[in-house]
């Protein structure tokens, strides 16, 4: 890593919406301030193949390192080993679980123990619906924690026109959690004023 940039820890697990730790991965490349460290779960290399096409190389080309889910003694298994922070994009239930009740049994769900432990900052893309009573007190136990539990909904605000659009929104708003500047990724709320403005603009409906 060089001295100008920081590390992030991207990590993606089985649950559906790969294309977000895709799209994630790819905007963090494109910015070039923060070197991206990887970490996938087999069941998310599985998922990312069957929605989006994706051999696992495919994925580990868009980071720069990447860690093997299993390498329990890789570098992001310690606190020492600094970053600015992780999220699990998407967030299986099951690893939202482990995150929860502090069962590192991989590389994936250690190290977002360590940024716990390390009070830094921890982002859970969790992918489910509906929930049930499990999933929401551990959504609840993470939160306590410090993890920032953060489910894709979509912004219908700013009306999106495609599946890019909503996707792009999320990313967006990901990297906003990290202070990460990104232009216009995310389109933001300027108030209901600037909504009718436009509205009049286009001649279109706000409704």
């Amino acid at each position: 890593m060089t001295d100008s940039k920081k590390r992030i820890v991207v990590g993606m697990s089985g649950a559906s919406g790969a294309v977000i730790g895709v799209r994630l991965l790819a905007a963090l490349r494109r910015l070039g301030t923060y070197e991206t460290h990887l970490v996938v779960s087999p069941s998310g290399a599985l998922t990312a193949a069957q929605e989006l096409g994706l051999a696992r190389g495919d994925m580990d080309a868009l980071a720069d390192v990447v860690h093997n889910v299993r390498d329990i003694g890789a570098t992001l298994a310690s606190g020492s080993f600094l970053t600015e922070g992780m999220v699990i994009a998407p967030c299986s239930m099951k690893t939202l679980a482990s995150v929860a009740n502090g069962f590192a049994d991989n590389l994936l769900t250690r190290a977002a123990d360590v940024m716990l432990k390390e009070r830094r900052r921890l982002v859970l893309v969790a992918r489910e619906t509906p929930l049930n009573l499990a999933h929401l007190r551990n959504m609840t136990l993470a939160t306590e924690m410090g993890a920032i539990v953060m489910p894709p909904v979509p912004a219908f605000y700013a009306r999106p026109q495609s599946i890019d659009d909503v996707v792009d929104h999320t990313v967006g708003r990901i990297l906003d959690l990290f202070g990460i500047e990104h232009g216009e990724i995310a389109h933001r709320w300027s108030g209901l004023a600037d909504a009718f403005e436009r509205r009049d603009e286009t001649g279109g409906t706000t409704q």
